[in-house]
């Protein structure tokens, strides 16, 4: 059970994260009986905001005629937004395609100079670089990001506001619920549009971390919410633990709470080091998270993997709707993953696999490119994916295999086709 100091505590430091003005529009994609919504509503009902809720049939629909300032929502939509986009890109006239994807790349190199000299680029490395080699890659960064900065203002008005003109979030993106993919998160910092990651638990009332609108640093879920501790133990595992304070009051205590009176989060992650020099002298005490302790797959070669890691570089292929990682207790991985059938046609026609006017694709054919499709986005990861459970029923939140917050229930799925992962090994 929440205290009434716990929620509070939130309602008042949440202010931090959205400085929400008189009259700003809010859309939400989370359930209504979410505790996220509800603070969101309390919060705000002194500056008169308006609050809408949408769901991903609607959202296109919806933006355009709302035009929010705000949205808040799961990883999963900004991923939603993000294929959108580039599919629309995709299927304009090749003079537009091109001017749109070398914009875009000129951003992105924008921005990555643009987090070096400001000393918000993310590092792990414990170890601070000297003065003179700081130096250096400020004022080599400062020199780069100058000549891209003009090219960069003209992407913005001839591509990315007509993007702006159709999706609104004229403020921020508010993304929680799972990690948000370093490309989508890049790809919306490129054209201009803010996504600030956070991160909680119900049990902790429920927001730990998020990042702030005036320093949005990429790869984090930000520093925590003031008056909130929070530590990482274990240097090899890293899991993230939680004083008992900081939300949880419940029959469960002894269950959930250490000796010491902390929160075992389940999650993995680190906090970046305090630098007083080099690009990341501005990220110190900055939590990045990197997985849930319980996903984490063990091969019989003893070796542990992150599924995270291969399943966002896997999302990043249009002809992949959903996958999950499996492997557990096996000499290499798999993967269970839904195709998104129209793309998967279309780059077959685009190959010559199928005639240009077939309306299906053969099961085989399909496991054959979408195994390429596999490697191709995967292959800068630490492990590979070997077979293949291609599924054709999307998973759901009515099927039981998504949360309210869209996250794949990643052990009901490997559950119900436990038979098939089996299969996939003989």
């Amino acid at each position: 059970m929440l205290t009434h100091r716990n929620l509070l505590h939130q309602i008042k430091n949440l202010w931090d994260v959205v400085p929400a003005e008189v009259g700003d529009r809010f859309l939400s994609m989370l359930p209504p009986c979410m505790l996220m919504n509800e603070l969101v509503s309390i919060s705000y009902l002194r500056t008169e905001s308006s609050k809408y809720y949408t769901t991903v049939r609607n959202l296109k629909d919806d933006l355009r005629h709302y035009q929010p300032n705000y949205i808040i929502s799961a990883p999963l939509v900004y991923e939603t937004l993000y294929s959108g986009i580039q599919k629309q890109i995709s299927t304009s006239s090749a003079a537009r395609k091109f001017i749109a994807l070398t914009f875009i790349r000129i951003s992105l190199a924008y921005m990555e100079f643009k987090r070096i000299y400001e000393g918000t680029y993310l590092t792990r490395n414990q170890k601070q670089p000297s003065y003179l080699a700081s130096v250096y890659d400020w004022l080599w960064a400062r020199i780069v990001a100058a000549i891209l900065w003009p090219l960069h203002m003209l992407g913005k008005k001839l591509v990315y506001s007509k993007i702006h003109s159709a999706i609104g979030i004229s403020k921020a993106g508010i993304s929680g619920g799972g990690s948000l993919p370093p490309h989508v998160d890049k790809f919306f910092e490129a054209i201009g549009v803010k996504v600030q990651n956070g991160y909680g638990l119900t049990e902790t009332s429920p927001v730990i971390a998020a990042r702030r609108p005036n320093f949005n640093v990429l790869g984090s879920v930000g520093p925590p919410i003031r008056h909130t501790e929070f530590k990482v133990v274990e240097s090899e595992t890293g899991e993230v633990l939680l004083p008992g304070s900081t939300g949880i009051n419940s029959r469960a205590t002894e269950q959930v709470l250490d000796e010491d009176g902390w929160l075992n989060t389940g999650d993995i992650g680190w906090i970046a080091p305090h630098h007083s020099t080099g690009r990341s002298r501005r990220c110190g005490g900055f939590v990045v998270l990197e997985g849930r302790a319980k996903d984490t797959i063990v091969l019989s070669t003893g070796e542990n993997v992150e599924p995270v890691e291969l399943e966002e570089a896997a999302m990043r292929s249009s002809l992949i709707q959903q996958i999950v990682v499996v492997g557990q207790d096996q000499r290499r991985l798999g993967a269970i993953i839904v195709p998104n059938k129209e793309e998967v046609l279309l780059a077959a026609k685009k190959l010559s696999i199928v005639d240009v006017n077939a309306s299906d694709l053969s099961k085989d054919k399909m496991t054959s490119l979408l195994y390429e499709e596999l490697r191709k986005w995967t292959s800068g990861c630490s492990f590979h994916i070997g077979p293949i459970l291609i599924v054709d029923e999307p998973f759901t939140i009515d099927s039981g295999l998504m949360t309210p917050t869209m996250k794949i229930r990643r052990d009901r799925v490997v559950a119900q086709y436990k038979e098939q992962i089996e299969n996939l090994y003989k």
